[in-house]
């Protein structure tokens, strides 16, 4: 793993900045703030399946991130070489969500309400950038970590036109929380979303919570690669300079 410090020093060179002086943190929410990823990856491969469309349990990850009429649009142009409407990848979409909520409530990431409850007492800023869409997660996200979350400090798949990997849901989470690229952190777990913060230029921690090995997050830019929320929340402190 790549220590802190060395990783803070290179992200400042890469991007010419003077200082790097966290003061808001913008997490994804499947599978960062929430377990939520298998359930999404057996909804994905069955509606999909039923589409004609090959989606692996696996492949849900590798479009983690993205908008999911964009994930829809995009296999059927691979797939099958047709563009389909935007009413048809809306119905796909809506399909795949009920496939997603008939499998209950997800439960929180292990550690993740900790890590926030330190970040917030250090007066960070907690906003959530997410390219879900889904209801049955986004209407519980205050209720389930109160007094962390707030609709005011939310990006979701509705806010923007073009999702993860383009850095534009985590540049309106830069604007919403009144901060510059080096005074956030992004934390993220899948390729895409990774992708979209460093194009935000913001130094981001990818805490690897799926079946994709460490080596893709790095490939795709991360600064820093944690196995658990509990990892990064024992290394957080470091990133503060505490």
């Amino acid at each position: 793993m790549t220590d802190i410090q060395t990783a803070i020093r290179q992200y400042l060179e890469k991007h010419g900045f003077g200082s790097f002086a966290p003061k808001a943190v913008l997490f994804d929410m499947d599978g960062v703030l929430y377990d939520s990823m298998p359930r999404h990856a057996i909804a994905w491969h069955d509606v999909m399946e039923r589409e004609g469309i090959t989606m692996s349990k696996t492949d849900a990850y590798l479009y983690e991130g993205m908008r999911g009429v964009e994930t829809i649009s995009l296999l059927f142009r691979q797939q099958k070489g047709i563009e389909i409407t935007p009413e048809r990848a809306q119905h796909i979409y809506d399909l795949k969500s009920k496939a997603y909520g008939a499998q209950g409530k997800a439960p929180k990431m292990d550690g993740v309400e900790d890590l926030m409850r330190q970040m917030h007492d250090d007066g960070m800023k907690i906003c959530v950038v997410t390219g879900s869409g889904q209801h049955n997660l986004l209407d519980h996200l205050e209720e389930d970590f109160p007094g962390l979350l707030s609709d005011q400090l939310r990006v979701t798949s509705y806010d923007v036109t073009r999702g993860k990997p383009a850095p534009d849901p985590y540049l309106m989470g830069l604007a919403k929380c009144g901060v510059q690229p080096w005074e956030a952190i992004v934390v993220e777990n899948a390729p895409r979303g990774v992708e979209a913060g460093v194009a935000a230029k913001i130094f981001t921690v990818a805490v690897n919570t799926g079946p994709l090995p460490d080596s893709l997050l790095w490939e795709k830019g991360a600064n820093l690669v944690f196995k658990s929320m509990r990892a990064f929340h024992e290394q957080y402190p470091l990133l503060r300079g505490q």
